[in-house]
């Protein structure tokens, strides 16, 4: 089984000076972290690859030197599954829609995203949408919280609500 960390929107140094000993602590053991946007400063990578590797997007509040080394979206093939990854889902009444369109030629198995904060997993034709939340605001959400994906013959999900 493989267990992937997902998280979003740190907005370090903004929100937070860096990850967590929570975080660090729920991500322990983890094959992969996917990022979905809005580190703001690459050094978040940095950080989080001192647990495991590390994929991540650019998001909409990252600083130049974030948006000039990282992509918008990403496909990331994991074992048989496709997992999509991007920040910003536009309109959220049509994020499905939306997040597949920027995927259309993608078979994804997983879409993640981030930028709206609120943490959320659902399926939508075949295809499992999931937002972490952000680690380190409130702002949209009643709390904190990064996320864990496991993957073996079949896809799990858990949203962490973080205490600190």
């Amino acid at each position: 089984m493989l267990k992937i960390g997902v998280i979003s929107d740190t907005h370090i140094p903004i929100n937070s000076l860096h990850i967590s000993d929570e975080i660090k602590s729920h991500f322990q053991k983890c094959d992969l972290i996917l990022h979905a946007g809005d580190l703001i400063e690459i050094n978040v990578m940095s950080e989080l690859k001192k647990i495991a590797p590390v994929v991540a997007v650019a998001g909409n509040m990252d600083n130049v030197d974030v948006k000039n080394k990282l992509p918008k979206k990403q496909v990331i093939k994991i074992d048989k599954y496709h997992i999509g990854l991007m920040h910003d889902p536009g309109n959220l009444r049509k994020k499905e829609e939306i997040l597949k369109n920027n995927f259309a030629t993608d078979k994804l198995d997983i879409l993640i995203y981030g930028h709206t904060h609120i943490p959320m997993c659902e399926t939508y034709k075949k295809t499992v949408f999931f937002n972490p939340g952000s680690a380190t605001d409130t702002i949209f959400a009643p709390y904190k919280s990064v996320g864990l994906i496991y993957l073996n013959s079949t896809i799990k999900t858990n949203i962490i609500k973080l205490e600190e």
